[in-house]
């Protein structure tokens, strides 16, 4: 048996299959969230806007624009861009999950799939969301300073725009830097996903984050056949 969350979230379900849409927001609602839908690429842009909701399921195959390109507005958007974003599509393709995870979606199931796997996802999602900002020091790492009372990363004093996951995973490197972190430990820790998830999941995530991170990206190295650790010594040109 599943949960019911602790809070009441509202969730964006994003789908043009009527039968997809009414299984999700039943086994969503029943689980306690608020529910919204949108069959459209433009209309699901407007509602989110609109509503801002805590998270939206998204499928790829959309009419008017595409998930990616939803995906694009959401994270283009100040008012948007913080919304967490689950990728729920019949592509099951590499190309796509990579695509996906690199605009910034922050988790991706492919269809068919388990209504009580997607309601696990989803609250596995927005937990870590709200544990972002609930720590209420300032974590020093190089360059890098993390606020965790205001959920916020600034390189040498500025502001970076980075997703909560994006977040959650430079925090957990910096909660344990000069440490190894195994992909499948990030998994469990930053996604609460289980072990034989893809862990190009997290190699693509990491690769968006030092993208974002600039000179200080190279804090963050790659242990060849195990996973990452944030160094505990100064990048290159900070």
């Amino acid at each position: 048996m599943i949960a019911a969350p602790a809070t009441t979230a509202r969730i964006l379900v994003v789908d043009d299959e009527p039968d997809i849409v009414a299984l999700v927001v039943y086994h969503l609602a029943k689980s306690g969230y608020r529910v919204s839908s949108a069959s459209t690429g433009p209309d699901a842009v407007a509602v989110a806007k609109r509503e801002r909701p805590a998270l939206v399921v998204l499928d790829l195959m959309l009419p008017g624009l595409s998930g990616f390109d939803v995906l694009r507005e959401i994270r283009g958007d100040a008012g948007t861009k913080d919304i967490a974003v689950l990728m729920l599509t019949a592509r099951k393709e590499e190309p796509d999950r990579i695509k996906g995870l690199s605009l910034g979606a922050d988790d991706y199931l492919t269809k068919p799939f388990s209504p009580q796997e997607l309601v696990l996802r989803v609250q596995a999602i927005l937990r870590r969301t709200t544990a972002a900002g609930q720590a209420g020091d300032v974590l020093q790492a190089g360059p890098i300073t993390i606020d965790r009372a205001a959920h916020t990363v600034s390189v040498g004093g500025e502001l970076l725009d980075l997703t909560a996951t994006e977040y959650k995973l430079l925090l957990t490197l910096a909660e344990r830097r000069g440490r190894v972190q195994a992909r499948t430990h990030l998994l469990e820790t930053v996604w609460e996903a289980a072990p034989d998830i893809q862990t190009r999941t997290v190699d693509m995530h990491v690769q968006r984050l030092r993208s974002k991170l600039g000179v200080a990206g190279d804090l963050i190295e790659t242990v060849r056949g195990f996973g990452y650790r944030l160094s505990a010594t100064q990048a290159k040109g900070a």
